[in-house]
């Protein structure tokens, strides 16, 4: 009997699991085809709008136009860096990673819902007229900004070279609203330059990450080695750019672990990528500097550099892009830019809206020094007797050569007009003498 009695409930658990079963079978496709009906319904209420529209606006637009303001409405409302490009938009996308172009030279992006300046690149027009990092668009020519998309705001500024356009911006700390005239030029960026600062200091400025950084840092670092004791890695105003190329630039300075991961809604989009000793050039103390004009790729390198322990970071906040898009083509003319994951530092920590604390926060200005006119120093007093001399024996100093001796060196001068690169020089002194 107790036999039959285990038989009989165990029989009975078997029923009500295969019940349990249906009903799960039965609500899974209940879900499915109520899924089925919301999205009918909903492209229905998208259609029933569009014949509306169409048949009663006063300014008569067409159904083709209404399907692409809708499709911008819509990538535009997802997130301030997904975007619907038309042809002309799809174009200007494909010039930015080639490193010459038209326009202003200046790097902008979406934050609080304001047409923001990421960074001026330098050397520009937008460089040498004085705009800056963070300083937000108000105006382009007479056009306000408020509501444009980032592809139609880089229409406007972007014209051909010689052409003039008002930009009027909003600027923290200043009272009202500042106006500057700019001409256009032909933009060409040079990525990679190096300096020396003192006779075991390399001063290496990454302007920004397009396909020349990882062979152009490579280069200086190598021809440069023999005398380098320390590096001074400044990504200040750095936009960002190509990804390989910040993942490339961070494998140079550490041979293991992680460099940065991304993931996204599916697993198909989640990506790892890790130091490999094979490309490590060097292993000196390094100091990286940081702003607000610090985005996307230079957000990777120097935060990667942080977590890592390979770097101390100086600086301001950096801007906290950290999101990663595609560009997938609807037309042969057309295509969706859209976010399909987020980056995360090797701590796992987000950049996305947040960015990268330095760890010694330093304000850009200058250093105020007050010289004694009357001091004469003994390097300074060789200096001048050397010319005196050359002045007497009818030789004439080589100005080239002087010319290029200065273009190669930051001068103590320098550094004192550089409050934050000074700061770095001081750190990655300690870090040496440390080292030993």
């Amino acid at each position: 009997m107790k036999n039959k009695k285990f038989i009989t409930l165990g029989f009975a658990s078997a029923t009500v699991a295969l019940t349990l079963l249906l009903s799960s079978n039965l609500f899974g496709e209940a879900s499915v085809k109520s899924s089925q009906k919301t999205r009918l319904e909903s492209y229905a209420k998208f259609t029933k709008v569009l014949d509306i529209v169409e048949k009663y606006d006063v300014d008569k637009i067409t159904v083709e136009e209404l399907i692409d303001k809708a499709l911008d409405g819509m990538m535009k409302n997802l997130d301030a860096h997904s975007d619907y490009m038309k042809e002309k938009d799809y174009k200007n996308l494909q010039v930015q990673t080639k490193g010459e172009f038209g326009g202003l030279g200046i790097t902008v992006g979406m934050k609080d819902g304001a047409l923001t300046v990421i960074s001026p690149i330098e050397g520009t027009p937008a460089d040498k007229a004085g705009l800056k990092a963070g300083d937000i668009i108000l105006k382009i020519d007479k056009k306000s900004t408020i509501g444009m998309t980032i592809n139609e705001a880089v229409s406007l500024m972007r014209g051909k070279v010689g052409t003039p356009i008002d930009v009027t911006i909003v600027r923290k700390g200043e009272i009202k609203p500042l106006k500057f005239h700019i001409v256009r030029g032909v933009i060409t960026i040079k990525s990679v330059y190096s300096k020396r600062i003192g006779k075991d200091i390399l001063y290496i400025r990454v302007t920004s990450f397009d396909q020349k950084v990882v062979k152009g840092v490579t280069k200086v670092i190598k021809s440069n080695k023999a005398t380098t004791k320390g590096i001074i890695l400044d990504l200040r105003n750095n936009p960002g750019g190509l990804l390989d190329q910040a993942v490339g630039l961070v494998n140079l300075f550490v041979d293991k672990g992680t460099i940065v991961s991304q993931k996204g809604r599916y697993k198909r989009d989640d990506k790892t990528y890790f130091a490999s000793s094979s490309t490590t050039l060097t292993k000196v103390p390094m100091v990286v500097l940081v702003n607000a004009g610090s985005a996307s790729a230079s957000e990777i390198v120097s935060g990667a550099l942080q977590d890592d322990k390979r770097a101390v970071l100086i600086g301001e906040n950096t801007f906290g892009k950290g999101s990663v898009q595609v560009v997938l083509p609807i037309t042969k003319k057309e295509a969706i830019k859209l976010t399909i994951a987020r980056y995360y530092l090797p701590s796992g920590r987000t950049i996305q809206a947040v960015g990268v604390k330095p760890d010694i926060v330093v304000a850009p200005g200058e250093i105020k020094t007050h010289k004694n006119e009357f001091e004469i120093k003994e390097a300074d007093l060789k200096e001048h007797l050397k010319k005196e001399l050359a002045k007497v024996d009818g030789k004439k100093s080589d100005k080239k050569a002087d010319k290029k001796a200065k273009k190669d060196i930051i001068t103590p001068e320098m550094l004192d007009n550089d409050i934050q690169l000074k700061e770095a020089v001081d750190v990655i002194k300690a870090l040496i003498i440390i080292k030993g």
